[in-house]
């Protein structure tokens, strides 16, 4: 399972808000898609590294599911 907890908490420690990220190009559709843990793919990762000034790890964290 994907997370991107560790984004709202990276741009709130950087003072990035979402205005910002709409203002460098990134989409209401992808800010959807992160607000609903929905995939994104990695050319809007590095964009939103390249903006907020951080690594992957402080966007998305992977979550494995428990084996049944």
């Amino acid at each position: 399972m994907i997370s991107y907890k560790p984004l709202w908490k990276t741009m709130k420690e950087k003072n990035v808000s979402q205005y910002q990220l709409l203002q460098a190009g990134i989409g209401n559709r992808v800010l959807d898609s992160l607000r609903n843990g929905k995939n994104i793919n990695m050319l809007t990762l590095e964009k939103l590294c390249e903006i907020i000034g951080c690594t992957p790890n402080d966007i998305v964290e992977f979550i494995p599911e428990e084996k049944k």
